[in-house]
């Protein structure tokens, strides 16, 4: 979710400078204990023939991404701290969560949740962090502005596209970008737990929220009303429900 149309000025890797315009508003489960051999390493593994001379000296691209990408990065990141989830902004909720603070509260969620047999906590973690990205160049485009899901998606994807190039670092870009179409073509059990994530998460937010400042806002209760797809998530919706009920 997002608030206003703005121009955003990105360096490109080549050095060019391109212009992206934002959309104007823009089971019972459980995870798998994880091992070392299960997970991504955060290394890059040695191959057997390291420490054989090699006659090819051309270099492998770099699984890191150098200081000036990564901080070009990390600054362009810096508007989900601060662009205000959309739907919110235009309930004229006071003080509105960011799109940063929705993908760290679920980022949580995978963190805490029961474990869940074959499913990688890890990627559920950082599919977390990951589904959202590309809101920091178009914004948070909500169903009532309109825009049709396939445009959405493909405006979003560009986003995506340019910011793994803006990183440099090709595994960790690939890894980004694979995590990203993942969640968004809802592909894997991980995909659909942190889809149901995203719902529990907003939910949660309205409860909150019409404790604080004494709002109505059944109507994002709805919105995720028979579409959760998960035990789990069913589960923890059902606690909200029911925390709400005795609140209200």
């Amino acid at each position: 979710m997002g608030s206003r149309s703005r121009n955003l000025l990105c360096k490109s890797s080549s050095s060019t400078l391109l212009f992206l315009s934002p959309s104007s508003t823009s089971a019972q489960l459980r995870f798998n204990s994880f091992t070392p051999s299960k997970r991504r390493s955060m290394a890059t593994q040695p191959s057997s023939s390291a420490s054989s001379p090699t006659t090819n000296d051309t270099a492998s691209p770099s699984p890191s991404p150098s200081p000036s990408s990564a901080i070009d990065f990390l600054s362009l990141c810096h508007r989900l701290k601060t662009t205000k989830r959309a739907g919110w902004v235009k309930r004229d909720i006071k003080g509105p969560e960011s799109i940063s603070d929705h993908m760290y509260r679920m980022g949580l969620m995978a963190l805490i949740a029961p474990d869940i047999p074959g499913i990688d906590r890890d990627k559920c973690i950082k599919m977390a962090i990951v589904h959202d990205i590309a809101e920091a160049i178009v914004g948070d485009i909500t169903p009532s502005d309109g825009v049709p899901k396939a445009e959405k998606s493909r405006k979003e994807r560009e986003a995506l596209e340019h910011m793994c190039k803006l990183l440099g670092a090709e595994s960790r870009a690939k890894e980004m970008s694979e995590l990203w179409n993942e969640y968004e073509e809802n592909s894997t059990p991980e995909a659909k737990i942190v889809k149901d994530f995203d719902k529990v998460e907003m939910i949660l937010q309205a409860l909150e929220y019409e404790n604080e400042q004494g709002r109505d806002l059944e109507e994002f209760f709805q919105s995720t009303a028979g579409k959760l797809q998960t035990e789990m998530g069913k589960a923890w919706a059902l606690e909200i429900a029911s925390r709400r009920r005795k609140e209200g």
